[in-house]
């Protein structure tokens, strides 16, 4: 084997382990989250009137799942891939980073919200919105980008750790973000028209498209913790 092979397959090995470890402790902090679910739904049927509205995981593969509660659905999304945080981003001027930039490697768990009523009666064309994203890096740090009360609870990547407490409240923000994200009637000229095709469907599934914000303008993307990729 000569030099430049040896050195290309080091490379490779090495950069293939670092990802593994970054995609463990992704996983790791996608069971937990879901493990601090299910310990809410133990405490919440305790509580007062619980059988009256519902609070539910539902497992829908290893890489998702959906907490339902009331009218909504939190959709819980790992990505199977390592990403790097891009040169503009402001995480990289931490000199948390910018003494090891092997921790701008992360993984990524995206939380979205749905309307339940989008799934049950399978209304294909309805909208979810993303609510927040997670990065997850070698060392277990982490940061949050989301709305409001979601992006506003840890700031700070070099002292963040993923852990049973930290699990809760991004849960516990999630619930309450999408408790307080209503559903608003669109404005009038947003639905006047619709299809003959529409109009069939929608006698038989309820399957106008619907959505919290349809027809409005998101305000509260303008409300994003600063840090976001740009897409």
């Amino acid at each position: 084997m000569n030099i430049h092979s040896e050195l290309l397959f080091n490379h490779l090995i090495n950069k293939g382990i670092f990802k593994q470890l970054v995609y463990s402790n992704t996983l790791e902090s996608f069971q937990l989250i879901k493990k601090e679910i299910l310990k809410l739904k133990e405490e919440y049927a305790k509580s007062q009137n619980s059988e009256k509205i519902v609070f539910d995981l539902m497992d829908k593969s290893e890489f998702e799942f959906e907490l339902k509660f009331a009218g909504d659905i939190l959709v819980f999304l790992m990505h199977t891939n390592v990403f790097e945080i891009p040169r503009h981003h402001d995480l990289l001027r931490t000199n948390y980073i910018k003494e090891d930039k092997s921790r701008s490697y992360c993984g990524m768990i995206h939380i979205y919200n749905f309307l339940a009523d989008s799934f049950k009666y399978n209304r294909e064309n309805d909208l979810g919105y993303l609510i927040g994203r997670i990065f997850i890096n070698h060392e277990k740090h982490f940061h949050i980008e989301g709305k409001k009360e979601i992006g506003m609870i840890y700031t700070n990547f070099e002292q963040s750790i993923l852990n049973e407490l930290s699990a809760r409240e991004i849960v516990t923000s999630a619930i309450e973000y999408a408790i307080n994200f209503d559903l608003l009637v669109p404005p009038f000229e947003t639905v006047q028209m619709v299809s003959v095709f529409d109009i069939q469907k929608h006698a038989e599934s309820l399957s106008l498209r619907t959505a919290k914000r349809l027809g409005f303008k998101f305000q509260s993307d303008e409300k994003v913790i600063k840090g976001q990729f740009d897409q």
